[in-house]
């Protein structure tokens, strides 16, 4: 039988900004942020306030171009507003059309769907380009590869792709399972493979990703995925004397199949 997320619901009356002071205490004014937070709902696993950190931090301050993929009860465009300041270009998208009463308060709204690749490009441009997206939305499989598959060729180069929530890529009523060969993890896998294609003979599988994915980062429930400029992969030698003559000799007899 497996797991649901109410089974780690927060007891009733949880003082939350001392839970986070007490388990991620390198945790920055997110977490202040989110304790306090007075606005529309916000609902967040608190594992992932120190994620958003670790990956989002370094574009507070600037005119940041970010998309969230659900927009749900609105409080979450307002906690990114509060968090990367008032310079940053917010765009949320939901099919939801009770969601468009959220336009304009705290970034932009537009209705629509994550698995729309056409939809998704109209939002991009409005925006004048992506550095920064966040997948909050429907959670299923189908529409999580969609949207990575329309959003990553947009994203600038040095901005990140987060997916949340991928608990649901255990779960069979979004289309995953631990064993089901949708469950996006098994993506993960294809796109490992497609970033070491200098290193084996196999075909790229998914070349709108894997030419600008940089990096990835797995953590609980959440993948992290770096664009930026890929280039072909070399390695050099420096120094001087015969020892590093012989250790490079010896590396070119070993790419050459002729010594172990």
């Amino acid at each position: 039988m497996s797991k649901r997320a109410g089974t780690y619901r927060a007891p009733e009356g949880l003082d939350v900004a001392a839970d986070l002071a007490a388990k991620y205490p390198s945790l920055g004014d997110l977490g202040g942020l989110y304790a306090s937070h007075q606005g529309a709902v916000v609902h967040k696993w608190h594992h992932y306030l120190p994620i958003y950190e670790r990956y989002m931090a370094r574009f507070r301050g600037s005119r940041v171009r970010m998309l969230e993929i659900g927009v749900a009860q609105g409080g979450s465009l307002e906690l990114w507003r509060r968090w990367l300041g008032p310079d940053a270009v917010i765009f949320g998208v939901d099919i939801r059309e009770k969601c468009a009463r959220f336009d304009g308060d705290h970034g932009q709204v537009r209705i629509g769907s994550q698995d729309d690749p056409d939809f998704l490009a109209r939002v991009v441009d409005e925006m004048g380009g992506v550095d920064l997206v966040l997948d909050d939305g429907s959670h299923e499989m189908a529409h999580i590869e969609a949207s990575l598959k329309a959003l990553f060729p947009l994203l600038s180069n040095g901005g990140v792709y987060l997916i949340e929530d991928l608990h649901s890529a255990y779960w069979t009523r979004w289309g995953g399972g631990l064993q089901a060969k949708a469950n996006f993890f098994n993506s993960l896998r294809d796109l490992v493979d497609d970033m070491h294609h200098w290193y084996h003979d196999g075909e790229v599988t998914r070349p709108m990703v894997a030419t600008g994915l940089a990096g990835m980062h797995i953590h609980d429930s959440f993948v992290v995925l770096d664009k930026d400029m890929v280039y072909e992969p070399i390695h050099t030698f420096v120094g001087t004397g015969d020892s590093g003559r012989a250790v490079a000799r010896k590396a070119s007899k070993v790419q050459k199949g002729e010594e172990r």
